[in-house]
């Protein structure tokens, strides 16, 4: 495994300089979308179908996973019309919990690894983190890259540790977090997005939830960017995964838009996009039954875990 720094040249990448002002501004026009009535509704059925529903506390217990994964299979018990979410993200340890709660059910159990959140540690024992996670039943793998040696352009050990994690996750998607809120720069999410998508991973994801910013629209445009230009060199779809400070419907509504207008609808399917949230489905599933009833319900009519 190379320790030195590594030329972009050399994993076969190509500069792609981020335009920050053009950037913000196709962000600030894809925001003044808007949809409506029936469109509205079916938009937020979507969304909340793409959802990873999260919990990664230091406090997490069996009895907590349990009942996130019975909210994520009964979002609303009064609303037999709502697609269950389309996985439940926890850490490895508590994945054998959550397969059993879920069995049955065609909702995935993803699990976080690779030392998240920092993703310091030694290579040997984030492989060992991954084994693990698959051995108690993970369908999908959310790793961090180790944001240190990218920063110190040390590019090829960023890639060969992607490339090593997706070997050990076998047949399970891989998810990598870029933890965008820590790489500082619009460029350099594009080329961190360039070396995950070339190492194998099966989506991109922004961040970890631990860090701010996280998801926010210029990051994700970027990373959208990234996946259509990689689409059109390969021909190989990735999947998008934005994740931290997604709490309202109308950011689910606009990272639909967003993903439509670069993407194309192709990848509006759980498959290829998905949403890293704990609370966003209790703020859509206000909005549902704002336009079943004309009326808004609290928050309290929804549990939080």
């Amino acid at each position: 495994m190379s320790t030195s720094t590594v030329s972009p040249n050399k994993l076969n990448l190509q500069a792609h300089p981020v335009d920050e002002v053009g950037i913000r501004e196709r962000v600030a026009r894809l925001a003044t979308r808007s949809i409506k009535k029936a469109s509205k509704v079916e938009g937020l059925k979507l969304a909340l179908s793409m959802v990873d529903l999260t919990t990664l506390e230091g406090a997490d217990t069996p009895g907590k996973v349990r009942q996130l994964c019975t909210k994520a299979i009964h979002l609303h018990s009064g609303r037999k019309d709502l697609p269950m979410v389309a996985a439940v993200c926890v850490y490895p340890t508590m994945v054998r919990i959550a397969r059993k709660a879920l069995e049955g059910t065609p909702i995935q159990v993803a699990a976080v690894a690779t030392a998240f959140p920092s993703g310091m540690n030694p290579l040997a024992v984030k492989l060992e983190d991954t084994r693990y996670a698959m051995a108690e039943g993970a369908h999908e793998i959310d790793m961090v890259i180790s944001r240190g040696d990218f920063l110190r352009g040390d590019y090829g050990r960023v890639a060969d540790e992607i490339e090593q994690v997706k070997e050990a996750c076998g047949k399970a998607h891989l998810k990598v977090i870029l933890e965008t809120g820590e790489l500082g720069t619009l460029d350099r999410v594009r080329l961190a997005s360039d070396i995950a998508m070339q190492s194998g991973a099966d989506f991109i994801k922004t961040s970890t939830g631990k860090i701010q910013p996280a998801a926010t629209p210029e990051v994700v445009l970027v990373m959208l960017l990234a996946i259509s230009d990689f689409y059109r060199k390969t021909g190989k779809k990735i999947g998008m995964k934005p994740a931290g400070g997604i709490a309202n419907a109308k950011a689910a509504l606009n990272l639909l838009i967003m993903v439509r207008e670069v993407l194309g609808p192709a990848w509006l399917t759980p498959s290829l996009f998905r949403i890293g949230a704990s609370k966003l489905p209790n703020d859509m599933l206000m909005q549902l039954e704002k336009e079943r009833t004309g009326v808004y319900q609290g928050p309290d009519y929804y549990s939080n875990d």
